[in-house]
């Protein structure tokens, strides 16, 4: 029984462990085919990263217990004060018999219980906004890493290889059309799992602040992978798969 809820497990919610593994892997094979290249630092520096994930999932996924144990005493605190001031109301409303008198004391009981609620839902949401800002700080490194690897692909233009002239000012290409593919292929590769790191940040984590800043990287991602396989598509159109060497690292 315990094996089947596992395996369900499994399949039902991202694996960081699984995860860092395959960024691991990417990361060599960007370095054996192109090794020292600025590429290669990037799968490193997303591998770095996908590590730090871990660590900051796990804390997302714990009760923050002093926190929690500070927002239950003050909030217990809070109702007190607010039983004790309804109680002197009640004692103070025995001996008014100006009706006014009494409505204002009412009133102002009423500011004192609206006040005390914003107070409670402060000390119980706490714990929530220190994850929420841990979250993001490390979302906002993974949208780095995405800009970045779009700034490596940038200038990877499959028109130099299909005997395009280059001008003065042309960025040096020295990549055959079997390399640039698998760069671009590569390229493609480091954002989708700078998604899937991104992802694990709501996976244990149910806000919509967070929530949003996900969506934002997903979709900034696949839309920079689009453009990408533009480019692998016209290499494709004109290099037959059957001309390229048939082993992937």
């Amino acid at each position: 029984m315990n094996a089947d809820v596992e395996t369900r497990g499994a399949y039902s919610e991202l694996q960081p462990a699984l995860i860092i593994a395959t960024v691991q892997r990417l990361e060599q094979r960007v370095s054996e085919r192109f090794p020292g290249s600025g590429l290669a630092r990037v799968a490193a520096e997303l591998h770095r990263t996908a590590t730090q994930t871990q660590r900051t999932i796990a804390h997302l996924r714990r009760p923050i217990w002093p926190l929690r144990i500070g927002a239950v005493v003050g909030v217990v605190l809070l109702v007190g004060f607010a039983l004790w001031m309804v109680s002197l109301l009640l004692r103070a409303s025995v001996d008014l018999s100006d009706l006014s008198e009494v409505l204002q004391g009412s009133e102002a009981a009423l500011n004192d219980v609206i006040f005390l609620s914003v107070a409670v839902f402060f000390l119980v949401s706490i714990e929530q906004r220190v994850k929420r800002q841990r979250a993001l700080h490390a979302l906002h490194r993974l949208r780095s890493i995405v800009h970045i690897v779009d700034m490596h692909q940038l200038t990877k233009d499959p028109q130099h290889v299909l005997g395009g002239a280059d001008t003065a000012s042309s960025p040096a290409r020295t990549l055959s059309r079997f390399e640039l593919a698998r760069y671009l292929d590569y390229c493609s590769e480091l954002l989708s799992l700078s998604s899937k790191l991104a992802a694990l940040h709501v996976q244990y984590l149910n806000d919509a602040v967070v929530l949003g800043a996900v969506n934002d990287i997903e979709t900034l991602a696949a839309s920079l992978s689009n453009k990408i396989w533009q480019k692998i598509m016209i290499l494709d159109g004109v290099a037959p798969q059957a001309t390229r060497p048939s082993s992937r690292p």
